[in-house]
């Protein structure tokens, strides 16, 4: 099973995006999405970034994947 987990962008190098997932910091591509800056949340699936969500969205996430772990 594949699935994207919601991440908060810190820092954008180019293409690359340095992104916080519930604490850990990860380097991604974010050469798949347009028009994200630092402060977006983003959906990343096997190093890059696939889709721009909300922050509402990624919140809610974040909380499933809480339950469930």
């Amino acid at each position: 099973m594949c699935l994207a987990i919601p991440a908060k962008i810190i820092k954008i190098i180019g293409e690359k995006a340095e992104v916080d997932i519930g604490g850990v910091i990860r380097e991604t591509s974010i050469a798949l999405v347009k028009n994200v800056k630092e402060g977006d949340y983003v959906l990343i699936h096997t190093g890059y970034a696939i889709a721009k969500i909300s922050k509402e969205e990624a919140e809610e996430l974040l909380n499933i994947w809480k339950e469930i772990s």
